[in-house]
């Protein structure tokens, strides 16, 4: 019997091995995004006071988060911060003069907080597969569209993640400062905090993700399909 019936099916068959490839893929890309160190807001806006909160998954397979490591640039000073307890964590911060002092309801502030950490005490942090929030409350915020925190996230074999990396237009950065978007109302939400049902968050809005897993889906039924089509064809060749 010749083989060459069988073809349409061979070549089916490898259709489906190249999308499920790409499925693959993509829910892997979908994942490893949405596990960036991210901050939110629900009443941040220009020169208003409200509350950040940064949102830390643990990454590592063997090693508990122990430290999160959170600055403040100049250009971002506020003349008033505060970080809230965490139990079992430690916080301290470190106080930087400013080149130009804040003006705060008439009074000069010539230092502010540029540097807030939360440190695990012994024994406790982020365990793998988990993730925990810590929150700063301050303000008056600047006058922009968007703050960005650079922060470095420690890990109990020493090892560290330092999400500092400025996000720029039409580009994901592969270790992205958590960034906030300030808007003129109290709706002010991190526009790089893309939440799922785990907690994690990303840097970017999850549509994108969203729309390859789609589409990847689609290019499975498609290939399924494909094998089908090709299955039956082989057969009918077979037959006559």
């Amino acid at each position: 019997m010749s083989p060459t019936p069988l073809r349409p099916l061979a070549r089916a068959g490898v259709v489906l091995a190249a999308v499920l490839t790409a499925l693959v893929a993509s829910v892997v890309a979908a994942t490893g995004a949405s596990a960036h160190v991210t901050v939110s807001s629900a009443d941040a806006a220009p020169g208003g006071y409200g509350k950040l909160t940064f949102r830390v998954p643990n990454e590592s397979d063997t090693a508990s988060t122990v430290s999160l490591r959170i600055s403040i640039p100049e250009d971002e000073a506020m003349a008033s911060l505060q970080a809230q307890e965490v139990p079992g964590w430690t916080i301290t911060t470190t106080s930087a003069r400013l080149e130009e002092p804040l003006d705060a309801h008439g009074q000069e502030i010539a230092s502010y907080v540029s540097v807030v950490e939360f440190r695990a005490d012994a024994g406790g942090g982020i365990a793998p597969g988990r993730f925990q929030e810590f929150a700063l409350s301050g303000g008056p915020f600047p006058d922009a569209d968007t703050l960005s925190f650079p922060a470095v996230q420690t890990y109990s074999d020493g090892t560290e993640s330092a999400w500092i990396e400025p996000t720029v237009e039409g580009q994901e950065p592969e270790n992205p400062a958590p960034t906030l978007t300030l808007t003129s109302d109290t709706t002010a939400t991190d526009t790089a905090a893309a939440t799922d049902e785990h907690g994690h968050g990303g840097p970017v809005s999850n549509e994108p993700a969203g729309l390859a897993l789609f589409l990847a889906i689609l290019a499975l039924a498609v290939g399924v399909a494909g094998v089908v089509l090709g299955y039956r064809a082989g057969r009918r060749t077979v037959s006559s």
